[in-house]
């Protein structure tokens, strides 16, 4: 149903590569996201929450070298254990919290990254302006639905995004104490869409500002486009909801030969997309070309 949009939704839609390394370990763990680009003048839409981290990042890493300075200052200190905990509680680097996030846009430009991001005041919306490249590696760009009141209960969508992330090119840099990209490991990851129904519409303050999905949007795919078959934009996955069922099981099952006993409390995840019609809305607040139809 969705063969050749998908193929066209995927020359306008690019992955957001994150590898982030948590406080008190080197392991490195990669993520994604998504962006799709509007038009040949370097604009690309994705959500404001993915906006957030990529403006982020360089403020976080500025709180962990400020941090690492005062560790080092307590190092070899009468009570450092009791100083280092104190530290940490002051900072807020514990466990599990994030100390390092770097990113990468993928095949999105040639030369060197200049971007400007926009972030709408309350949705879940941000535009990205590339700016300063030798060349934009997008030539094919959407269209947004014109025809607003056609998004009905029913109606057919496909996602796509990059859930899955599997670039390698990564590493923990013990000398450094830090996360670096690598010129060796695998560089791309494979995009992945996944179909749904509209179910419902998403209302605040009696205006429709989304719609709801009968399948999650996945991790990965935030900031990706919500598309039919003739690949015309209806909308932009921002995120999951999850709905009690109220199916709860306790109970004895058999599994081979042994007897287990099983507890579940189900949920149906549903998709959250922004609506077209606040994308648009945006796009033209902040002078934007797109095109309709």
């Amino acid at each position: 149903m969705f063969v050749s949009a998908i193929e066209r939704a995927t020359a306008f839609t690019r992955p957001i590569h994150f590898i982030t390394r948590y406080y008190g370990s080197t392991e490195v763990h990669a993520g994604a996201a998504t962006l799709f680009f509007i038009n040949s003048d370097g604009w690309a839409l994705t959500c404001r929450h993915v906006a957030a981290e990529l403006l982020g990042t360089d403020q976080l890493l500025a709180r962990y070298t400020d941090f690492k300075a005062k560790r080092s200052q307590i190092k070899g200190q009468k009570k450092e254990k009791q100083l280092l905990k104190e530290l940490e509680r002051q900072s807020g680097f514990l466990l599990g919290v994030p100390v390092e996030v770097y990113w990468n846009v993928m095949n999105c430009i040639e030369g060197q990254l200049h971007a400007r991001i926009i972030q709408h005041p309350t949705l879940d919306i941000a535009l990205i302006h590339f700016q300063g490249y030798d060349r934009l590696l997008c030539t094919e760009f959407p269209i947004f639905a014109e025809d607003d009141p056609q998004l009905k209960q029913g109606k057919f969508l496909c996602r796509l995004g990059f859930p899955f992330p599997e670039f390698t090119n990564y590493t923990y840099d013990a000398a450094s104490e830090k996360i670096v990209w690598t010129s060796t490991g695998r560089i791309d990851t494979p995009r992945f869409p996944i179909e749904g129904m509209v179910t419902r519409h998403l209302i605040n303050d009696n205006a429709v500002i989304g719609f709801e999905m009968s399948t999650p949007g996945l991790r990965g795919q935030s900031g990706g486009p919500a598309f039919d078959t003739d690949a015309r934009v209806w909308g932009m996955q921002a995120a999951t909801s999850h709905l009690d069922l109220s199916f709860d099981v306790d109970a004895d099952v058999m599994r081979g030969a042994k007897k287990t006993r099983v507890r579940d409390h189900a949920f149906l995840h549903v998709g959250q997309c922004v609506h077209v019609a606040l994308l648009k809305e945006f796009m033209g607040a902040n002078g934007v070309s797109f095109r309709t139809g």
